[in-house]
């Protein structure tokens, strides 16, 4: 299973009810609530195309690189995907970061990470493209906020 095509998506949403309520609206924000998410690390395979949001059909067991932080009222919190393909377009890399943490912090740890990432691996990447997602905890609620980087099903 080699995955041809992937999009970036990011969600945040609040529940007064759970952790779980605000995750599930976090998921429907991003539109991927549909999907059974499975989280998988951090490679894009050569010739693999960035889409806009690709339609999944519903229940679809879908492949993807997911950040995601919780938060009870009045935390920051904050979640990023960082992606970027080798110089000579072998392969790509992508980073997560996650936390309690401003913009700022988040995308300046991501592309630490990524530049971290392409440095073990020996090689120069391009362009450090990003996603993101941060908040502030409305007072008596829980938070989520969730970036992913979703392969199309159809592999």
């Amino acid at each position: 299973m080699v995955p041809k095509e992937f999009f970036v998506t990011s969600g945040n949403a609040s529940s007064p009810v759970s952790e779980l309520n605000a995750f599930d609206q976090a998921l429907k924000n991003a539109g991927i609530a549909q999907c059974n998410l499975v989280e998988v690390t951090s490679i894009l395979p050569k010739g693999c195309l960035e889409r806009t949001q690709i339609d999944i059909p519903i229940g679809a067991i879908t492949y993807a690189v997911i950040a995601r932080t919780n938060g009870i009222e009045g935390e920051n919190i904050g979640a990023a995907i960082a992606w970027s393909w080798e110089k000579r377009g072998k392969c790509g890399i992508v980073a997560e970061t996650h936390g309690y943490m401003d913009k700022a912090a988040l995308l300046e740890i991501a592309e630490w990470k990524i530049k971290e990432m392409a440095k073990i691996r020996e090689i120069e990447i391009n362009e450090i493209h990003y996603t993101y997602e941060t908040m502030r905890v409305p007072m008596d609620n829980y938070g989520c906020v969730l970036a992913a980087l979703v392969f199309s099903p159809d592999v």
